[in-house]
């Protein structure tokens, strides 16, 4: 039954930037569900200076203080009265619903339990607080799905599978220079870095991917953090062509509008693949089968994955997915790449095929250099 009288709605996902792509999906058909309602993101300090109006369906960022479980920082401790003041505020805001996309259910729970609202909506588990409405977390499911079917507890029906994010123009005003240089050439983007390496392809793959760009008369551009600057100059060092490295150059907002502009982008799995996907460029992601099933798109006319099924770790023969993929490690605490097998070749067929193949109605690299 759909909801009546429904004027705030808060939403917990304090993570990270590949963790709340993919529930945007779902606050889409909440935004198409409760048109008027204001839709409030409790999040980390980059949400609140990423999603300003016009970026998402997201109306305000509420930045949750240093909590356990909920927003972990490694340099951040908690601050018990810091807390304990937030959510006497919060309470006075009077939200309507209280809905979570963060985990299991162990910590997010309780705390939206404490927001005191109308409703509260989310996943649960066996050892999880009591909430009104829930769904029991299973680890191996979509996330884009699993957001989807959280949202649809209260009556919000899916508008779009894939995620979706605006680029507004001073995303664009912010890259301005490296447009001036790129001279409207068509241009391929390789972010070779992951924040676990287990993710992460050996960067020495990405200098020949490169190369085979630069002879097929693309521009290839790096990105990556500031800390990830020096060792990509060390990988453009060792190309037979140049390479662009834009390093630590831009906001999140900046990267998404390089990510747009690009014909191609070729990643790992992590934040600026899923960043990718969200502003509709083309990508060749490379997975390990485990995290596919959770991570994966699910749509197929632009998006190649290339899967590894290594699923043994190379020093010590565990296999790290049990319950789910590297958390616990099963005894494993080896820091060794699971997609190290993935070949040159597989990355090349999957780019060949969205840069170079006519697809039904038209050639994608020619759609995407239209951009510029």
């Amino acid at each position: 039954m759909h909801l009546k009288n429904i004027n705030k709605i808060a939403i917990l996902r304090a993570n990270a930037l590949g963790d709340f792509l993919v529930t945007l999906p779902a606050i889409d058909a909440i935004r198409a569900a409760y048109p008027n309602a204001e839709i409030v993101l409790f999040g980390k300090p980059w949400h609140k200076e990423f999603l300003i109006p016009g970026r998402c369906a997201i109306d305000r960022v509420i930045v949750v203080p240093a909590m356990k479980g909920i927003r972990d920082e490694k340099n951040d401790a908690e601050d018990i009265d810091e807390q304990e003041n937030f959510f006497k505020e919060i309470q006075k805001e009077h939200f309507d619903i209280a809905i979570h996309f963060q985990g299991n259910g162990v910590s997010a729970n309780a705390f939206i339990n404490r927001l005191n609202t109308g409703l509260t909506v989310g996943l649960t588990s066996e050892n999880a607080a009591e909430i009104d409405k829930a769904i029991h977390f299973y680890y191996y499911q979509s996330e884009v799905l699993r957001y989807l079917e959280v949202a649809s507890l209260i009556d919000a029906k899916p508008v779009l599978f894939e995620p979706k994010i605006n680029v507004l123009p001073k995303d664009v005003e912010e890259i301005k220079s490296l447009l001036s240089f790129l001279n409207k050439k068509t241009f391929v983007v390789l972010h070779p870095f992951a924040t676990d390496i287990r993710r992460a392809w050996p960067e020495e793959n990405y200098i020949p991917i490169a190369d085979w760009l630069c002879e097929n008369n693309l521009e290839v551009v790096f990105t990556g953090a500031s800390e990830d600057y020096e060792e990509v100059e060390n990988m453009i060092s060792k190309m037979k062509y140049k390479g662009i490295n834009t390093c630590g150059t831009t906001s999140v907002g900046g990267l998404a509008a390089i990510l747009q502009k690009a014909s191609l982008v070729i990643a790992g799995d992590t934040g600026p693949l899923h960043l990718a996907r969200a502003v509709n460029t083309p990508t060749v992601g490379l997975y390990w089968a485990p995290n596919l099933i959770n991570w994966g798109p699910l749509t197929r006319k632009i998006h190649k994955p290339v899967v590894s099924w290594n699923m043994q770790c190379p020093f010590c023969g565990v296999i790290p997915n049990d319950p789910y993929p590297f958390e616990p490690q099963n005894g494993c605490k080896h820091l060794a790449s699971f997609v190290r097998d993935i070949s040159v070749e597989s990355v090349k067929k999957a780019a060949a095929d969205l840069l170079f193949k006519k697809e039904i109605d038209e050639e994608p690299a020619k759609v995407c250099a239209q951009r510029l």
